[in-house]
């Protein structure tokens, strides 16, 4: 699979939990998919999310989606 592919098959499943209001399990999901993909492992952007995660800043779906759908 390609990397774009890769990606979005990873936004996809994770927005279903932000659909279903399980935060922690979008979060969850989104981070073990993207480590399964060596273009998509190492993003920068998932460290960054574990910090706003814990700081409270991806506590809302909107958050959550907004931060899923930010990847590139």
């Amino acid at each position: 699979m390609k990397r774009d592919e890769h990606l979005q098959w990873c936004k996809d499943r994770a927005n279903e939990y932000v659909e279903n209001n399980d935060i922690q399990q979008a979060f969850a999901s989104f981070q073990s998919d993207m480590g399964k993909h060596s273009e998509t492992s190492n993003h920068l952007a998932l460290e960054m999310g574990t910090t706003l995660l814990l700081s409270g800043n991806l506590s809302s779906p909107h958050q959550m989606r907004e931060w899923i759908n930010g990847f590139n």
